[in-house]
């Protein structure tokens, strides 16, 4: 018989009684560098793109695919490598664990977009990125489950704001690159080259990161790997009491423990089965407002008559917004749930949107765009935390895979629905589709997203 005091329950509530200290800080700042590099990989789509174009590889205008220029090809090829990943493999961290998948899906994605920038072709441009999608969407994944897991419940909020502020350095980070890069060919290298190349970096910092960062404690102990899950845990408070430089407090009694061996069959159960509808209705429609501007911002800045060069200048502007203004909410993210966090922040990014539209002068258009970044980072850091936090432990990856995974699928055919809103409506058109996106948004978390804030994440599971 599994030891109480190291059963699942019994290592959340020893994690959850741990205050908030360097140790547990840096373990969210190890998992979000490695992230940092898998968000860049994806949010690159909208700088590398005209570099494509630039250079002859991507035909502009109605020449590409089906009638529509390339870039909305490119970005739809992305979300199918990160749809099959989420729908398919997300469920392998569940079984492998998350320190092993965090490891090797960065090296993944790493490797082969390392591989994808120096193709000469679109095909091969499109393949390669496709396969580096999929490390991507892996990663996505794992982060998220395994920073839910490994800090305590009254910081939750606060841990996944610092996760994607850091995450978020890489915008500007891209829009830099993009910006100084793809319009030159520094000797004789395409420039879109040097700016997709960037995330290989990654592949030297992954075995830091890797022995740095323990196996969460209670997948371990979900696992029955019970000596493990308490010298983990151990460690980590040993550390925490180090750091405060006081006797750490009993942890609470252990609530009801989680039933084991979990399959994608869970999730359809009550009450799992009506958050999965929620959050597959959420998904279908948050990265209509999230992709549809970040992935498109050179060009919507276009739209409204910024020329190449400026609209790349623009996108920079907009992208500092990206790692920083999130943090002016960082005090409410723990002190709110995170079912309001998620309605008010769709709701600013359908009002940003349309007065994006109102105007060209470039002033107005930065400040909308730096507005829009703000609301979007505020969305995807909530959901980030929300997402998690549904699902119990022993199917957590899997259920966030495949909650996620509509997410990517909507995202392959909302690109090709962008460009033609652009192509034939303008911006304003973009942006009364990223509305009606929104008020689903809205009205599905608002009626039936249950509270979490402050909750154990058996409490929530149960």
């Amino acid at each position: 018989m599994q030891d109480l005091g190291v059963t699942g329950a019994a290592i959340t509530a020893r994690l959850d009684r741990l205050p908030a200290t360097r140790t547990i800080w840096r373990l969210v700042v190890l998992l979000s560098v490695g992230g940092c590099f898998e968000l860049y990989d994806l949010l690159m789509t909208a700088y590398v793109s005209p570099g494509l174009i630039r250079s002859g590889i991507f035909q502009g205008g109605s020449k590409g695919f089906l009638g529509l220029t390339d870039q909305a090809g490119f970005a739809s090829i992305t979300f199918a490598g990160l749809f099959v990943a989420t729908i398919g493999l997300g469920h392998i961290a569940d079984r492998y664990g998350r320190r092993v998948i965090f490891t090797w899906s960065l090296l993944w994605y790493s490797v082969a977009t390392l591989v994808m920038a120096t193709r000469t072709t679109a095909l091969g441009v499109d393949l390669w990125r496709f396969i580096a999608a999929m490390g991507v969407g892996v990663e996505l994944v794992t982060i998220d489950t395994y920073v839910a897991e490994l800090v305590p419940k009254r910081m939750r909020g606060r841990a996944f704001m610092v996760n994607q502020m850091i995450q978020f350095c890489s915008v500007p980070m891209a829009a830099l690159m993009g910006w100084i890069f793809v319009p030159i060919d520094p000797f004789g290298i395409s420039g879109w080259r040097i700016v997709a190349a960037f995330p290989a970096i990654a592949a030297v910092l992954v075995w830091w990161i890797r022995r740095a960062v323990p196996e969460s404690p209670r997948w371990l102990a979900q696992q029955g790997r019970s000596a493990e899950a308490d010298r983990i845990a151990g460690e980590i408070e040993r550390q925490v009491a180090a750091d405060a430089g006081t006797t750490l407090p009993p942890p609470e009694p252990a609530g009801a423990e989680e039933a084991a061996g979990g399959s994608l069959r869970d999730i359809w159960v009550p009450p799992y089965r009506r958050r999965t509808i929620m959050l597959i209705v959420f998904n279908l429609c948050q990265t209509i407002g999230y992709y549809g501007f970040n992935n498109w911002v050179p060009a919507l800045m276009a739209a409204q008559g910024a020329t190449f060069t400026h609209s790349l200048e623009y996108s920079f502007i907009v992208a500092l917004a990206s790692p920083t203004l999130p943090l002016l909410f960082y005090k409410l993210t723990d002190r709110t749930e995170r079912k309001w966090q998620l309605v008010g922040s769709a709701a600013a990014i359908g009002v940003f949107g349309l007065l994006f539209t109102l105007s060209t002068v470039p002033a107005w258009l930065i400040f909308c765009g730096v507005a829009l970044t703000t609301s979007n980072n505020m969305l995807s850091y909530s959901f980030h935390a929300y997402q998690p936090e549904l699902f119990p432990t022993r199917v957590r990856a899997r259920a966030v895979g495949f909650v996620y995974s509509f997410s990517r699928l909507s995202t392959i055919f909302t690109s090709f629905l962008i460009a033609y809103f652009l192509q034939h409506f303008g911006a304003p058109g973009v942006f009364a589709f990223i509305g009606a996106a929104m008020l689903v948004v809205i009205l599905s978390i608002g009626l039936f997203g249950p509270r979490t804030r402050g909750l154990a994440l058996e409490q929530i599971s149960h």
